[in-house]
């Protein structure tokens, strides 16, 4: 089974994580600060992290900087704050989801099957058809989660994969931002707009360092994928 790592300062809450997460048949590997983590992440190599934003010697920003100069491991992030500066904070550096505190157990559980599904699952029991997509300069491995605009492979991460999957099957239609969250997340859906948005704008931001666009907004109704 996929091993968790586990990173928050507050002993209790890895308890309650760690269990949620072992019932349910996940490996897991405890951290309490952000240097702990990054060791931690370079000897056990675990399959996701749930990481806190507030933490000592290193935060959760400095921790999802340093992991994704390296790694796309999903990364989860916890808030202690409802509000959308976090989430969005949170999102833009590159994380998968986020889930606010005080959070269910069991909700942090199905989304963390969700994503590693997403990961490997889909991956192990696709079957052995082509799963490539392309649509002029811009293609998709389906099977491999890779991503490439001409020869150049885009770094992605699995929601962001997800979002540009969802707008390569339909080329030039307009998607909602429900329709494209339901694309990338298979057990549920947050209500936020400015989540898609936020991924959006990496997506897009990783386009233009290859030198291409091909992402179109419509204003208040959503994104299509224009001429590639």
């Amino acid at each position: 089974m996929p091993t968790i790592l586990v990173v928050d300062d507050d002993p209790h809450i890895r308890e309650v994580i760690g269990f949620a997460l072992q019932q349910t048949g996940f490996g897991v590997v405890e951290a309490e600060n952000g240097e702990q983590a990054l060791a931690r992440f370079h000897e056990m190599r675990p399959d996701l992290v749930v990481l806190d934003i507030v933490m000592p010697e290193l935060d959760g920003a400095e921790v999802c900087r340093a992991l994704r100069r390296v790694s796309t491991i999903p990364i989860v992030f916890l808030s202690s704050r409802d509000d959308e500066v976090d989430r969005i904070l949170g999102l833009e550096l590159g994380g998968d989801d986020y889930v606010t505190k005080p959070f269910s157990p069991r909700e942090l559980v199905a989304r963390v099957r969700a994503i590693l599904r997403r990961g490997k699952g889909e991956a192990q029991t696709a079957p052995a058809a082509s799963h490539e997509l392309k649509h002029g300069r811009l293609r998709l491995d389906q099977d491999r989660y890779t991503a490439w605009w001409q020869d150049q492979e885009m770094v992605l991460t699995l929601t962001e994969f997800g979002i540009l999957r969802t707008l390569l099957r339909h080329p030039g239609k307009v998607f909602t931002r429900d329709q494209l969250m339901d694309g990338s997340y298979d057990d549920y859906r947050v209500v936020s707009d400015r989540t898609i948005d936020s991924h959006m704008r990496r997506v897009r931001a990783k386009f233009k360092a290859l030198g291409a666009d091909p992402i179109e907004t419509l204003h208040g109704i959503g994104y299509r994928l224009g001429p590639c």
